[in-house]
């Protein structure tokens, strides 16, 4: 279902990658049309359609004049290099500012990550 904590194309968008990473959309296969989103999701077509031009804009889908989307050569890796950049910076980043404030340097805080798996 989407994460309706974020603009609904958004959504759309991010469910559409998590399909592409998890192998459900392999590289040059189609994804679901605006209309068939739309459809599935009960959303406006517009909003399914701008949550698609986002992945194409991004070089993650590409559009087939006359046959639809589909899923471009490295998109996955695209997307995963993505989020681990993201998640660098959203939790990484604030980490290590904490962790340095506190005095915790690089051994010690790899010693707690290992303790907690």
């Amino acid at each position: 279902m989407l994460d309706e904590s974020k603009p609904l194309f958004i959504a759309v968008a991010e469910q559409i990658e998590d399909g592409i990473l998890d192998g459900t959309y392999p590289e040059d296969s189609p994804v679901p049309s605006t209309n068939e989103l739309a459809a599935f999701l009960r959303i406006n077509p517009a909003t399914a359609g701008k949550g698609l031009n986002r992945l194409a804009d991004a070089g993650v889908l590409v559009k087939r004049r006359g046959v639809g989307m589909f899923v471009t050569a490295g998109a996955a890796e695209l997307l995963r290099r993505r989020r681990r950049d993201d998640f660098a910076r959203a939790y990484i980043v604030p980490l290590l500012r904490e962790a340095a404030h506190l005095g915790i340097g690089t051994r010690e805080l790899t010693e707690m990550m290992e303790a907690l798996q």
